[in-house]
């Protein structure tokens, strides 16, 4: 069973027989090595890995999906690429786990942007694959999650931030992520920060503490 997606592994810095897995789903136009730059801090017990959007873009960008810009500036989402993307994702998902022999109750997804919007979707389509969401910049697109989650039994926790100063992915879509999972009973945790469309030194830490507390 081969791998559709490109991937780099940093495996745990200390002996686990089934470690806890961290998914690393990078945004629009970067790549595996974006977020990976983040796997150095974070706990050690991780088995961390990075993937490559399926997309090429040419000059070393990728994409989950295209977005494309009409006359009026206005942004339009190729829904049927994402589509395409999160079922990739959730065959990775698995071939990670069975692969790597991982802790199969404890994995977490962390997306940036496009990666994030994609988490959300995986989790609520496919209740359960991930245990942890962690969904930086991005935002619940309605269009790529099922109609009704109620009834799905989803214990799946989430961890939501976003740049108070976005410009690419406005605050206001994100904050419509806790209302809604609030309304199906799902936890989470959502925190802003006095930035632009990026992470914070103090949202790095914040999550890492989120994640911690779940190893």
């Amino acid at each position: 069973m081969n791998s559709e997606l490109h991937y780099i592994v940093r495996q745990p810095k200390t002996e686990q027989e089934h470690p806890a897995l961290l998914i690393l789903l990078h945004g629009y136009g970067s790549n595996e090595e974006d977020l990976f730059s983040f796997a150095s801090e974070l706990p050690e017990e991780l088995l961390i890995v990075s993937a490559r959007a399926p997309f090429d873009m040419s000059f070393g960008g990728y994409a989950w999906y295209e977005i494309t810009l009409d006359a009026n500036d206005e942004k339009f989402s190729n829904l049927e690429e994402a589509r395409q993307s999160i079922t990739k994702i959730a065959t990775f998902i698995d071939y990670i786990k069975s692969t790597y022999k991982t802790d199969p109750d404890n994995t977490f997804l962390l997306g940036f942007s496009q990666g994030a919007i994609l988490s959300y979707a995986l989790s609520l389509n496919y209740p359960n694959k991930v245990q942890h969401v962690i969904a930086l910049s991005g935002y619940i697109n309605e269009k790529l999650v099922p109609t009704s989650v109620s009834g799905l039994n989803i214990t799946t926790d989430y961890y939501i931030s976003h740049g108070a100063l976005d410009q690419v992915l406005s605050v206001d879509w994100a904050r419509k992520a806790p209302a809604y999972l609030n309304e199906n009973k799902l936890q989470n945790e959502y925190s802003e920060y006095q930035v632009g469309h990026g992470v914070a030194p103090q949202n790095f830490y914040s999550f890492k503490e989120w994640i911690e507390k779940r190893l």
